[in-house]
């Protein structure tokens, strides 16, 4: 009864752990986000964060898609904030190179990926999700932070920049 009630309490964690999903059908946005070379056909992703958080405050990651092509394309969505944290698909470092701890889920997959594990993205738009690190990671203590996306190999998806932030304390 104890381990079906972790199980329960992990699961409620996890599903918590991603905001509602955007899609934006802008041109511009595309033009914006990236430089000649990530605008090349095929899906592209960055990640955007506030320049400094105060210690208690969620920690809100934003992550697009952006697909430069005109038609649509897909991609996996584990390993990605387009699904519950079911594992550790960024690597979230301190201004010393220390590692904050990971304590989400980590989920075991059959391969290859269902029909249903793709999201696609029409031509020309994009798809964001929003995920708060503070969830799956243990970022307690005030430093600068800097967040990799590590999760290509699954998803499909290049993210050429690290994103950094300040935890500071009052």
């Amino acid at each position: 009864m104890k381990n079906i009630q972790s199980i329960l309490c992990g699961a409620m964690l996890v599903i918590s752990a991603c905001s509602v999903k955007t899609r934006n059908n802008r041109s511009a946005d595309l033009t914006a986000a990236g430089s000649a070379q990530e605008s090349q056909k095929g899906l592209f992703a960055k990640m955007k964060i506030k320049d400094t958080i105060k210690v208690g405050d969620s920690v809100l990651l934003k992550f697009t898609v952006y697909n430069a092509a005109d038609t649509t394309q897909q991609f996996c969505k584990w390993h990605t904030p387009f699904e519950p944290l079911m594992s550790k698909y960024l690597e979230v470092k301190n201004d010393q190179g220390e590692e904050a701890d990971y304590k989400g889920a980590m989920a075991k997959r059959m391969m290859p990926p269902p029909a249903s594990s793709y999201i696609k993205v029409n031509g020309k738009d994009s798809l964001a999700s929003t995920v708060d690190l503070l969830k799956a990671f243990a970022i307690s203590k005030p430093a600068r932070y800097t967040i990799t996306y590590t999760g290509q190999n699954m998803s499909g998806l290049r993210v050429r920049d690290s994103v950094s932030f300040v935890y500071k304390g009052e």
